[in-house]
């Protein structure tokens, strides 16, 4: 039985994916960068982040390191212009009166995401909240892994819930069930090999 939800959260609860593409390609304007299109972002995205930027900059004119600061100089000021998805609270909400625990996994720093959390009133719903401690969106591996050993969390009593396959090389690291909504920052053609959701509404069925 399922006792331990892990949620992603930056285009699983929050729906942010256009967002951060607009931001993309404001950041590739301001250095004279081509730009691309949604579909072409749906297509490039991916962990490390360092993979994705590489794809369409070039690191020694523009370092990985200022393109990380200025997107989350970007980001947090736009941040909370983005819509959580539909039915996430509800079922985040469901769950926790069910028993679970309810726990967010994210590649985001901590403090950033304490404050998006709380801006859209969803803290209380969860019993952690697991965010990197650096702005280069590494290390959710070994923070949930760290988690479950402390709390003592058995693989096969937990499921993580993310938007690419990344969320899905998390899970398969920690041994645990991976379903993957497929309406995030990864167009839904890369994640066939996933179980997959396109409403939280069947979350209710699966789980």
């Amino acid at each position: 039985m399922t006792k331990t939800i892990f949620w992603d959260f930056n285009g699983t609860i929050l729906d942010d994916a256009y967002l951060v593409y607009e931001i993309l390609v404001d950041m590739l304007e301001e250095v004279g960068r081509p730009t691309v299109s949604f579909e072409a972002y749906l297509q490039i995205f991916t962990f490390p982040v360092r993979d994705y930027y590489e794809k369409v900059y070039d690191f020694k004119k523009t370092p990985f390191e200022d393109l990380s600061k200025r997107f989350i100089e970007l980001y947090m000021a736009r941040a909370m212009q983005a819509k959580l998805h539909d039915h996430v609270v509800d079922m985040i909400t469901y769950f926790k009166t069910q028993g679970y625990r309810n726990v967010v996994l994210s590649a985001s720093e901590k403090n950033n995401l304490k404050k998006q959390l709380a801006y859209y009133d969803i803290a209380d719903l969860f019993d952690e909240i697991l965010g990197t401690d650096n702005v280069h969106a590494s290390g959710k591996i070994g923070i949930g892994n760290t988690y479950m050993v402390s709390h003592h969390i058995d693989p096969k009593d937990a499921v993580m819930i993310g938007d690419t396959i990344h969320d899905g090389d998390v899970a398969d690291s920690l041994g645990i069930r991976f379903i993957c909504f497929i309406k995030g920052h990864q167009h839904p053609s890369r994640l066939t090999k996933f179980e997959t959701i396109d409403d939280f509404r069947k979350l209710k069925k699966l789980i």
